[in-house]
């Protein structure tokens, strides 16, 4: 039986930095920033109190969204623009606002049209907040290995 991959277009230019993870032009934004190590996507974010749920505990939404955003991310070093199919988060402990958070993420297998990512969500001392996987559909593989689209001549 032959499956039917649904045809997506997606508009992957990121220019307007509008992202609500990582644009830096976005006035609600996370504005995280992402350094590449080679295997691991890594940043660090100390939210506020604009980003809690209970008072003075981090939402449960935005530490997905950080998953989400990192897990992404690891993608992209790896060239490839992709869509998030499937998501799981299981939180370890709350995280408390103004307690800076790391989040780092790998890509833990790959095929021409689907990824795995592992991804988790730490406090700057190595004590785990939250952790997920997300299964991803990949949408276009143009990109760079810095994660910014390829001119002509790179593909």
């Amino acid at each position: 039986m032959m499956v039917n991959r649904p045809r997506v277009s997606i508009n992957t230019d990121m220019s307007d930095g509008l992202c609500f993870g990582c644009g830096e032009n976005n006035p609600i934004g996370l504005k995280l920033s992402f350094s590449w190590d080679g295997r691991t996507a890594r940043a660090e974010f100390t939210p506020d109190r604009l980003y809690q749920g209970w008072s003075g505990v981090v939402h449960g939404g935005i530490l997905s969204c950080l998953l989400d955003e990192v897990m992404s991310h690891a993608a992209t070093f790896k060239g490839l623009h992709c869509l998030t199919t499937r998501m799981e988060v299981r939180f370890k402990r709350p995280a408390r606002v103004a307690e800076p958070l790391v989040v780092t993420a790998t890509v833990t297998e790959q095929n021409k049209r689907m990824l795995e990512t592992e991804g988790k969500v730490t406090l700057t001392d190595g004590t785990l907040v939250a952790e997920g996987n997300a299964t991803w559909y990949v949408i276009e593989t143009s990109v760079s290995q810095k994660g910014e689209p390829r001119d002509n001549a790179g593909k």
